[in-house]
């Protein structure tokens, strides 16, 4: 007994005590029990005479311990087992919250991972079963947890068991108790929906949901990714889900409910809607479903009960979002009492626009639910209205005002705020929008003209003006920025049907216009000393992803001559076939890459559209015509792209060189590769004329640095044997002396060894066979010793420098490096 009170003092520090030194000591010397096996007795001592909560924790979660890494005697493991059930039986509702879910977590594990080692195991619904039928809402309680850890349990890997072993045990519950659980949860739920004691309708609405999301297939489905697609309940279920009463038993939860619990209700929901097609005997039995779930959605709606609070609003839209997934607009339109439902869910989508601040996220979904509706009318059989004429193009132009009133209020300037900063993002949320703007595109390629024309006059104005009131034009600037993510959208798409080809290419020319006209301005007059303005960067952003996707549908590969497009922009700006066109998206990255010098962002967007111009089959050679794809190819030097200069933008360089290395060997001249490298000769021939007392400094630190990444991106230009030897040819042997000065020199910066070692990483790869040298030639040889030389310069150096606190940055990451370029060049002969 004396030990046993300093077993609990020890607990109580190792709990709770504020000094980490303490908290240390406590553990070190109760460790014993989690990890020695002869320890187990002691545990179940502790748990009948400890007298406090942190003891019985401690002796429950070293049990868990040892069942979780030891493979314990079978007769032991059923001790624990039915000792552990009495225990909650009978001393459960006196025990702290902590403790009960550690002794179930215990109890759950023993029956997971003893499922197949003996029968007696899987009684454990049956004993769980017990409780519920005890009279006491706490062992009520305890039932409920129990089943809601079991689920949990078997529905996750755990560390320490192969993942097979899981699947079959997962496999196995799933066939022989999860429907009986999930019977349970409904019969809990149905006893408890008059009761107020709301912890238990939270736990038994929890396990419903829990059964509701199991992986039924074993697929391990994503829960952060929207399209968990449709869950795949087994077929012995189909009678529960036929009935009536089990869809209705959680809209009755969510209408008696507050949130968060009617939000959980409303999970449910969304997973009931999302079971597959096949699990229904028939379509008669899968549109009474359906009706089911139109009519509970449309008295939430009628009512609007629950949706003010935020997390119930988004979940609701999730559910509406499942309609999408699951249902064809043919099966939505035969169900009785679809206008009603339609009109509610068109005012529901209108108002959410509206409130876009407090709705953003959600929307998503609305917007999704009538893109695949409008994509669905041209397969719509029967005379049954879809209404969606009605209401579409008014959710469109609401869609559109919202954007730009959004720009009114201002966003605060915080980058998680404001939506235009991640472009990716943004393109991702504009996914279904195109689909609607198309759906009725002469209106609202109409409507779009109209809103831009007036923004797009004042921006041309301003561009005249001295001065101008910042703030005034970072609004126009934001406005036109919607404007060109929403166009470039809908240009990302192409053609929809149920309009034809051509006037649907003459409205893309009229909004490509409009974006063309936007670009002969945003660089000129006041404009062009805005540079720095974020929310210029955050429309020339807007106009990369324009000609990333304008790219796509009308330049180059499959361009289309033939297209109406190029005759509308022929009368409209006289530019009449796709090189008029690249020369102008070539004439806006020359600009950017001169004009912006801080923002790694434009920079980085403006040279990803560079290098899929340079990389495209057709669009790489029609580049070759244009003189300023010339000028870039023989004037790369930092006077004329300061963006060079700078230290933060340095990264950017390496896709830079390697746009210019496609280009070069696209033209296939050695003559014409010696000229483009004249600039990097020049850096070369500086660096090597530099005396050792003057190479540490910073001028040739970042040189250094610049040179490398330059180097590395011609060096991944080279894709043939031929490519390859022009620049193995340039470097070796002028060259190579003063890469090998440099690792031996600045082995303890890591900002200069790892540009160089990813170069030499890059020069050694053997990628398309390039790396093939005549049979007659040593240079395969002679390659192989001057890596070697530079890889035991750094090694030596490296390994015998002291540690210091970031270890990975300063040696790990570049002997990783030098690992790769060992095994890169024994493996390329």
């Amino acid at each position: 007994m004396e030990n046993l009170a300093q077993l609990e003092a020890l607990c109580e520090r190792l709990y709770n005590s504020q000094d980490s030194a303490e908290r240390a000591h406590a553990e070190n010397t109760l460790k014993c029990f989690s990890v020695n096996t002869d320890y187990i007795s002691q545990c179940q001592y502790i748990l009948e005479n400890a007298l406090t909560p942190y003891a019985l924790m401690l002796a429950s979660s070293s049990l868990l311990k040892q069942v979780t890494d030891h493979s314990l005697a079978l007769n032991l493991r059923l001790d624990i087992w039915s000792y552990i059930f009495n225990y909650l039986a009978t001393r459960g509702p006196k025990l702290q919250p902590f403790v009960t879910a550690s002794l179930i977590q215990l109890l759950c594990r023993v029956t997971k991972f003893g499922w197949f080692d003996d029968e007696r195991f899987r009684d454990v619904v049956k004993e769980s079963a017990n409780f519920l039928s005890q009279g006491t809402s706490e062992h009520y309680a305890i039932g409920l947890k129990i089943l809601n850890q079991l689920v949990s349990e078997m529905n996750q890997p755990n560390p320490g068991l192969p993942s097979t072993h899981h699947r079959r045990v997962a496999c196995s519950f799933r066939d022989q108790s999860l429907f009986q659980i999930f019977q349970m949860s409904l019969t809990s739920l149905r006893h408890l929906q008059s009761d107020v004691a709301s912890r238990l309708q939270e736990l038994a609405l929890s396990l419903a949901h829990k059964c509701l999301s199991f992986d039924f297939v074993g697929t391990s489905i994503d829960e952060s990714s929207e399209e968990f697609g449709t869950v795949q309940i087994p077929s012995s279920w189909r009678p529960l889900l036929e009935d009536s009463s089990t869809l209705q038993i959680f809209f009755d939860y969510y209408s008696i409910t507050k949130a968060p619990l009617s939000k959980e209700a409303l999970e449910c929901l969304v997973r009931l809607a999302s079971v597959r097609r096949s699990l229904f005997v028939n379509d008669a039995a899968r549109s009474k479903f359906l009706a089911h779930l139109m009519t509970g959605t449309k008295e939430i709606l009628q009512s609007g009960q629950g949706l003010a609070d935020h997390d119930n609003y988004h979940e609701y839209c999730r559910l509406l979002g499942r309609f999408r997934v699951n249902y064809q607009l043919s099966e939505l339109v035969n169900v009785e009492g679809y206008s009603d439902w339609i009109r509610l869910v068109a005012e529901f989508t209108l108002k959410s626009l509206l409130s876009w601040q407090w709705a953003s996220s959600s929307v998503y979904y609305l917007l999704g639910l009538w893109s695949r509706l409008v994509s669905s009318v041209p397969y719509l059989k029967g005379d049954a209205p879809s209404l969606l004429d009605e209401f579409v193009p008014k959710i469109t132009e609401s869609f559109l005002t919202s954007r730009f009133n959004s720009v009114q209020v201002g966003f605060p300037d915080d980058l998680s705020e404001n939506p235009l900063d991640n472009v990716e993002l943004l393109q991702d949320q504009l996914d279904c929008f195109p689909y609607l703007c198309r759906f009725q595109y002469e209106s609202s390629g109409s409507y779009i003209i109209n809103m831009m024309e007036p923004v797009l006059q004042s921006y041309t104005e301003k561009a005249r003006l001295q001065t101008c009131d910042k703030n005034d034009l970072s609004i126009i600037e934001a406005k036109l920025t919607w404007v060109v993510h929403i166009i470039a959208a809908i240009l990302k798409i192409k053609q929809c049907t149920g309009c034809s080809m051509e006037s649907q290419e003459v409205l893309d020319a009229e909004l490509s216009a409009r974006v063309l006209q936007l670009i002969n301005v945003t660089d000129s007059g006041l404009h062009s000393q805005r540079y720095g303005e974020v929310s210029k960067q955050r429309l020339d952003r807007a106009i990369l992803t324009f000609f990333q996707h304008f790219r796509k549908s009308y330049v180059g590969d499959q361009a289309m001559h033939s297209s109406k497009l190029y005759a509308r922009l022929s009368e409209l700006l006289g530019l009449h076939d796709h090189l008029l066109l690249l020369n102008v998206i070539v004439g806006k990255i020359a600009t950017n890459l001169k004009c912006y010098t801080e923002s790694e962002q434009v920079i980085d967007h403006t040279l990803s559209l560079f290098l899929e111009l340079a990389s495209g089959y057709m669009t790489g050679k029609l580049l070759l015509k244009l003189d300023t794809v010339k000028f870039i190819i023989a004037n790369h030097t930092r006077e004329h792209f300061p963006f060079l200069e700078e230290y933060r933008c340095s990264r950017s360089r390496t896709t830079f060189y390697y746009t210019i290395g496609w280009l070069i060997f696209m033209e296939d001249s050695p003559i014409k590769f010696k000229s483009s490298m004249e600039p990097l000769l020049q850096v070369f021939v500086s660096l090597e004329s530099t005396p050792d007392a003057v190479f540490r400094t910073d001028a040739v630190k970042y040189a250094l640095i610049g040179l490398m990444r330059d180097l590395r991106g011609i060096a991944m230009a080279t894709n043939s044997r031929r490519t390859y030897g022009l620049l193995f040819d340039w470097l070796y042997p002028a060259h190579m002396p003063l890469i090998l000065k440099g690792i031996t020199h600045w082995t303890d910066t890591p900002e200069v060894t790892t540009p160089l070692l990813k170069f030499m990483a890059e020069f050694v790869l053997n990628k398309a066979q390039r790396l093939t040298f005549d049979s007659s030639s040593p240079n395969g040889i002679l390659l192989f010793r001057e890596v070697s030389k530079l890889i035991v310069a750094y090694g030596t150096r490296i390994l015998s420098l002291p540690n210091p606190a970031d270890i990975y940055a300063f040696k790990y990451k570049g002997i990783w490096i030098s690992l790769t370029i060992l095994a890169r060049e024994i493996k390329g002969s």
